[in-house]
């Protein structure tokens, strides 16, 4: 799969609150897309620390902030999508559906473990999805981490309450195999 990867806020975090990030430039070399809406949430004064680490990589070229344009189909989208949904919907965080749009616009694959909220909107335009586990995994498969490193890693986001899913890596694994 070579798809543009749109993160979420909380897709990018899990990574970047570990120092992981230079795992997503090696995976995912060239693909890596932050839609401006996330990378204004992770750029949030309170923990300089993540700005720091996503201008680092938006600087050495291995990730991109995208913006919308004022009157495309993604800035319609991400409207209806954050602020005034379809009857029967309920409205979504700016990073997911900014990531959302830019991947239907685009067609590029979603990085989010926000699936309580974004699912139905995955089904609805028949999108692809990563989350962190699924990165972890195919690292793994890809031989750039060992299995007790994936598990120091969840555990590590785990601390920093990031959501999961999944009391650990290897309870991951056993389900998704």
């Amino acid at each position: 799969m070579t798809d543009p990867l749109f993160f979420d806020t909380d897709g990018l975090s899990a990574f970047l609150w570990i120092k992981g990030e230079s795992l997503l430039t090696k995976l995912y070399p060239g693909r890596i897309f932050i839609p401006a809406q996330v990378y204004n949430e992770l750029a949030n004064p309170c923990v300089p620390q993540l700005k720091k680490r996503i201008d680092l990589i938006v600087d050495n070229g291995q990730a991109t902030v995208v913006h919308m344009d004022y009157d495309s189909d993604a800035s319609e989208l991400y409207n209806e999508l954050s602020e005034n949904p379809k009857e029967g919907y309920k409205i979504i965080g700016k990073g997911e559906a900014a990531a959302i749009a830019l991947a239907v616009e685009r067609g590029g694959v979603i990085v989010s473990n926000n699936l309580k909220d974004i699912s139905v909107y995955i089904e609805e335009f028949k999108l692809k999805n990563l989350t962190t586990g699924e990165v972890l995994k195919e690292a793994l498969a890809k031989g750039l981490v060992t299995k007790s490193e994936c598990e120091v890693m969840w555990q590590e986001m785990l601390s920093k309450k990031r959501k999961l899913g999944f009391a650990s890596f290897a309870d991951y694994l056993s389900k998704n195999q």
